[in-house]
């Protein structure tokens, strides 16, 4: 299929009975709602489409549903919430990487690890690193680099594998970031959520046609190419910059230097 741009999403729902689709980027953007891809959701809901809403977000889904109803989301459209952190959890109850482990990521984070606080220890005594980002108020790499160097010989798990976000307009680095760094230190990295494929097994019914809509190449976009699906590519969202004084042929030269393909590309998600 040749990649197509569209106008707005009604354009080619008729082909898809289900979508998966990507939280920071598309729906909002860490500050406030895209008004243009609520209402493609309430059209999602008006023909009865099921979409799933997944994030690469370090936290259970019920976070991130709170989360959406402080941006003054509708209740109507938050539904079938999946988060890389809700994938996640069913390994770290069961205690697959070690009891103890020392939580790299702030506290806002907290609540994946509720449950077993208990278990939370220093570097020094932990069984695993659970990285759900960076620390607050500590930015630099070079401070990372120094905390990890010396324990590469424990699992590092990483429950977001995006590199960056956009919040508003300022570029945050994210977990995925830690993990670049511990894996260039040697150690072995762990990750949950997309493009890894237990998030989607979670989320897939038997014989849904399904789109994926992101604005990630390396996670949202790679992801579905793994899973042999059609995605929808968000241009405006974390590859901004790459598309903003491209025209619609040369597009693909972006996808390219990713080493990857997507189905369609709009500009902001709409109708």
């Amino acid at each position: 299929m040749k990649t197509k741009l569209i106008k707005g999403l009604r354009e080619i729902q008729s082909k898809y009975n289900a979508f998966f689709i990507d939280l920071w980027g598309v729906i909002h953007n860490g500050v406030e709602l895209h008004p243009g891809a609520i209402n493609v959701l309430e059209n999602l809901n008006k023909l009865n489409k099921r979409f799933v809403l997944m994030s690469n977000a370090p936290r259970p889904s019920k976070s991130v549903e709170k989360f959406l109803l402080n941006l003054k989301m509708d209740k109507n459209v938050i539904k079938n919430i999946f988060t890389s952190g809700e994938a996640a959890l069913k390994s770290l109850q069961n205690n697959s990487y070690g009891k103890y482990f020392y939580h790299l990521g702030s506290e806002r984070d907290s609540s994946i690890y509720e449950e077993f606080k208990e278990n939370k220890k220093s570097l020094k005594k932990a069984d695993f690193i659970l990285c759900t980002g960076f620390l607050d108020n500590e930015e630099s790499l070079e401070y990372y680099m120094d905390l990890l160097k010396k324990y590469t010989h424990i699992k590092f798990i990483c429950i977001n594998p995006d590199i960056i976000v956009y919040r508003g307009n300022k570029k945050e680095y994210c977990a995925g970031k830690l993990a670049e760094i511990f894996k260039k230190l040697g150690g072995k990295v762990i990750y949950f959520g997309k493009p890894y494929p237990e998030i989607y097994n979670f989320c897939i019914k038997k014989n849904e046609n399904v789109l994926v809509i992101g604005d990630n190449i390396k996670t949202d976009i790679k992801g579905a190419t793994n899973m042999s699906l059609d995605s929808l590519l968000i241009t405006q969202g974390i590859h901004k910059n790459e598309f903003s004084d491209l025209e619609l042929k040369e597009y693909d030269t972006v996808l390219e230097k990713y080493k990857s393909k997507t189905n369609f590309y709009q500009k902001n998600l709409t109708w």
